[in-house]
């Protein structure tokens, strides 16, 4: 895993909403992601897409004229993992659960 490119890849906002609207919904066209980014264009979509891809947070595949993104959540897993130990790990998970409950589902 290229570390740096991971980060660099998550640093920008709309990459990041790139990945929360493939999380919320896999497969989708970067047609569809064009429509989450709606005031950028389908090349500045397709640019994102492929700094992503290089970073192996998305895996894309073309169906016909469609060329469909799916999510790959491991690099992101990797690099938590990297920082956190089994017992930080199990430590987060129950205070963000916590912050759920308090708080109420995320939008």
């Amino acid at each position: 895993m290229d570390t740096d490119a991971v980060i660099a890849a998550i640093a920008d906002p709309s990459r990041r909403r790139i990945l929360d609207a493939l999380r919320a919904r896999d497969g989708q066209s970067v047609g569809e992601l064009t429509e989450v980014l709606a005031p950028l264009g389908r090349h500045a979509v397709l640019k994102h897409v492929g700094v992503l891809e290089q970073a192996g947070l998305v895996v894309s595949r073309k169906q016909g004229r469609v060329r469909r993104c799916h999510l790959n959540a491991v690099p992101i897993v990797e690099l938590a993992q990297r920082w956190i130990d089994d017992f930080g790990a199990r430590a987060s998970a129950g205070l963000l659960s916590l912050k759920t409950e308090l708080e109420g589902p995320r939008e």
